[in-house]
């Protein structure tokens, strides 16, 4: 067979980019495959903030893998266990999270960073995002004070060097739509349109299907065709119903996704200019409301970073699908200002709770209703924005569990904030090497998945920071195996 590669890696994400470095080091000619044009190369992973979620014993661990930084001396940081990760995932998922696909990326992602540092990709300890300063020191929230040199553009403009020093071959423009099988069912390459591309093994990083507004109505269900895309227009979940079409066992949570609060007048997808700035996640410390002026969730239920791709839902089905999140003279020094402050942000500021209401399009009596009773429920106590400080409200519903300061200095502000999806959480089953399997839980000879293609590791909800944990280490584990299968394969020369 004409073979225009050993491996074919289909989608430009950082799992696509980890399987293809990790074949590419195993002695495999590399073809990847993006169904965007050039500047689409990314995918997802060019949208993030670049946070991975790891263990680490101390911060001398990590000190290992970032880039110089004079601050580490301002910094206390509480070891983050395979047990605290672990837990975390069967806490947020509900204790649906594939069991054994936990334990390989809790056991196997700090190894996987220490590779990808080796190959040129540069961490650093996220103070912006991930931290807040009490008394001249840093405290870092568990399990995500690491993100890649300058996010996920960073990430991208990384691995697209690495890939180049690797020879790894890159083509655009390529819209896979089907899996090529021989007579004994073994994949042995992609069909796009009218080309077809031969391999000896297949691996799939093509991500879901969040910008296919059809299936997003079809599996998540009413109104999420109405939901803001926040990353590539490109992931309509094409390659994932090749799959499928090709046996593959479909898992995970098919109607669950990842979606957060998005700036009400942000583009309907990914904005290649902002990329993640669109996001507001300072809401633990303010009251969200919708149009009506009333409270619908727990805004300090939790650190943000294991809430925020929750509620994001929960705003798609307010009445036009908007919230908004209201912070007084007190909160408002703590937003994070490449959030709150970006281009065109929806933003209103007023001297009253009703100016505001009025400014804001948001019912006056309901809006002022809300804040008098959510103020008399607060309660005297110690806040600290650094930790789960139990200032908690008194009899109200739903609660405020942390972070309750009243509203009552002005100047107030108000942020317009609607649904934005980032990715769906059903894919297809693999096994931990990255083998997509059957119906039968058989593997599919010759094809391999990574990334967000991958069902069974999210459900409900999702730790902040372990979608790029997981796609680096099963997109270097399916690359390790299609690579060690090709080599099985191809005759030498």
């Amino acid at each position: 067979m004409d073979t225009q590669a050993d491996v074919i890696v289909v989608g430009t994400g950082n799992a696509g980019f980890c399987a293809a470095h990790a074949a590419a080091q195993a002695g495999a000619r590399v073809l990847m495959l993006e169904k965007g044009p050039a500047e689409a190369i990314g995918g997802n992973t060019y949208f993030t903030a670049g946070a991975i979620r790891t263990t680490y014993r101390d911060l001398g661990e990590l000190a290992e893998l970032v880039v110089d930084d004079e601050r580490h001396a301002r910094t206390d940081i509480a070891p983050y266990t395979a047990a605290d990760f672990i837990g975390d995932m069967d806490r947020v998922t509900l204790g649906r999270c594939d069991p054994s696909l936990t334990r390989t990326m809790v056991h196997d992602i700090a190894n996987a960073l220490t590779w990808m540092r080796d190959l040129g990709i540069r961490f650093r300890l996220q103070y912006e995002r991930q931290a807040y300063e009490v008394n001249g020191r840093h405290r870092f929230w568990g399990g995500l004070p690491l993100a890649v040199v300058d996010g996920g553009k960073g990430l991208v403009a990384q691995h697209r060097l690495i890939a180049a020093r690797e020879g790894v071959d890159i083509r655009c423009s390529t819209a896979v739509d089907r899996l090529l099988r021989d007579a004994d069912g073994r994949v042995v390459g992609v069909g796009a349109g009218e080309q077809e591309f031969h391999a000896e093994a297949v691996v799939l990083a093509a991500g879901g299907f969040q910008a296919n507004r059809l299936l997003r109505a079809q599996y998540l269900g009413p109104t999420w065709d109405l939901a803001k895309v926040r990353g590539t227009p490109h992931n309509t979940g094409a390659a994932l119903l090749a799959a499928l079409d090709a046996g593959a066992q479909p898992a995970g949570h098919w109607s669950g996704c990842h979606a957060v609060a998005w700036d009400a007048n942000a583009p309907e997808t990914g904005d290649f200019e902002l990329t993640n700035r669109h996001t507001k996640q300072s809401y633990p410390l303010s009251i969200v409301v919708n149009t009506e002026g009333r409270r619908f969730l727990d805004e300090g239920a939790e650190l943000r970073n294991y809430t925020y791709a929750k509620y994001g839902a929960q705003i798609l089905l307010q009445p036009g699908a908007r919230a908004f999140q209201v912070f007084d003279a007190k909160t408002a020094p703590l937003l994070r200002e490449a959030e709150y402050q970006v281009p065109g942000v929806t933003r209103y500021e007023a001297n009253s709770i009703a100016e505001l209401a009025e400014l804001a399009g948001i019912d006056v009596a309901g809006l002022t209703a809300t804040v008098e009773g959510y103020n008399a429920a607060t309660r005297p106590g110690h806040f600290d924005p650094s930790v789960k400080d139990g200032l908690g409200t008194a009899g109200l519903h739903p609660p405020k569990s942390n972070w309750a300061l009243p509203l009552s200095e002005p100047p107030y502000l108000a942020f317009g904030v609607t649904c934005g999806i980032t990715f769906t959480f059903g894919g297809v089953k693999i096994d931990d090497s990255g083998r997509v399997l059957d119906h039968e839980s058989e593997a599919i000879p010759g094809l391999f998945a990574a990334g967000e293609m991958v069902g069974g590791l999210f459900y409900h909800n999702y730790p902040g920071g372990s979608g790029l944990s997981a796609g680096t280490v099963f997109g270097r584990k399916a690359g390790t195996e299609a690579a060690r299968l090709a080599s099985t394969l191809t005759p030498a020369t």
